[in-house]
């Protein structure tokens, strides 16, 4: 039992991280069109701070969860 929660805590973990970063990209492409070969063909004006923002603390919640991750593992961060 205990192997089926680590590996469904690791898959959410997994999910979690991968939708915040894709997430976070998205929102700092706000504003950018491309064309169908993926070119940058224009920028349709500034993007919005509020964009700016929410994909800076998407980022910053991945980096967050990544350095958790690697607390749990390394032993000595945490006294085990």
């Amino acid at each position: 039992m205990a192997f089926l929660i680590v590996a469904g805590a690791s898959l959410l973990a997994a999910c979690l991280i991968s939708a915040l970063f894709a997430l976070g990209v998205r929102l700092l492409a706000v504003g950018t069109e491309y064309d169908e070969e993926g070119r940058k063909v224009s920028v349709t004006g500034i993007r919005p701070q509020a964009a700016t923002i929410a994909g800076s603390i998407c980022f910053g919640l991945c980096g967050l969860a990544v350095l958790y991750g690697v607390y749990l593992i390394v032993p000595a961060l945490h006294g085990g």
